[in-house]
């Protein structure tokens, strides 16, 4: 499968943040309530309109910086598959905070579409550490799994500092061209901040594949987001139950969202 045969149309991608996961510190859910809870969100983005959404680990404070314990990744798998068997969205795995063999894995046993890896190519300075990329490992597991899963890759990624400090724009095309990137995204320097109109372009004129903006959409610039980019990935306050960030969705605000981008 391709980016533009999973995506006719430029994709509104919306966020099931999911709750702290059986193991993690804050862990107070079991799977079932977990489970239901996944169901819930992707119930609100698909009734919104969306085209697809991506379940993320978010709640598991502190995060390791790549690979997994086993049981965060059966509960991963378990959520995914519920929700790809529910929702007729495209489905989106991302496994915080690198781990994209593991994400692969599971969107790829899962049924889902696509993954999220925040440092496919690189090396970068973390609040989880030093990560380095992943991209030949990556591409080397969906070889050997025969995958059609496809791999969106960050580039200059949020809540992290490029130790291999090239332009964006470079680093973009070393993401595209060597990482084996599908789809590109570029965010702002944390989860609600934007990027610029001007980091955006930068990257879309330096690169011949799909460009999301992955941070920082808001009811205010979303339409503007969404004209100047291929797709936007959404989960920032706005769309929030009472704008708690990382907490259930406000399948209200979303939908307004997309009838603000295809009015």
């Amino acid at each position: 499968m391709d980016y533009s045969r999973l995506f006719p149309e430029k994709p509104i991608i919306g966020m099931i943040h999911m709750p702290p996961l059986p193991g993690a510190p804050n862990n107070r859910q079991s799977i079932n309530q977990l489970t239901e809870f996944a169901l819930s969100e992707a119930d609100k983005l698909e009734g919104a309109g969306l085209d697809a959404c991506i379940v993320e680990n978010v709640g598991d404070t502190p995060l390791f910086k790549d690979h997994l314990p086993p049981h965060t990744i059966a509960a991963m798998a378990t959520v995914t598959k519920a929700v790809v068997d529910r929702t007729k969205m495209k489905v989106g795995v991302n496994m915080l905070r690198n781990a994209c063999e593991e994400a692969l894995s599971v969107a790829h046993i899962a049924g889902a579409q696509f993954i999220r890896c925040n440092i496919l190519i690189g090396a970068y300075a973390t609040d989880q550490g030093i990560i380095e990329g992943c991209a030949a490992r990556v591409s080397r597991l969906k070889k050997e799994l025969n995958s059609n899963v496809l791999v969106f890759g960050d580039v200059h990624v949020k809540h992290a500092y490029p130790i291999f400090n090239v332009e964006i724009e470079y680093a973009a095309q070393d993401l595209a061209e060597r990482g084996g990137a599908d789809a590109v995204i570029v965010s702002g320097a944390r989860s609600p901040v934007p990027p610029s109109f001007e980091r955006v372009k930068k990257v879309r004129d330096a690169i011949n594949k799909p460009v999301l903006i992955g941070s920082g959409i808001s009811l205010a610039n979303v339409r503007e987001f969404y004209q100047r980019s291929d797709g936007l990935i959404i989960g920032e306050p706005d769309f929030k139950v009472g704008g708690v960030w990382g907490g259930p969705s406000d399948g209200k605000a979303y939908q307004r969202a997309v009838r603000m981008c295809r009015p």
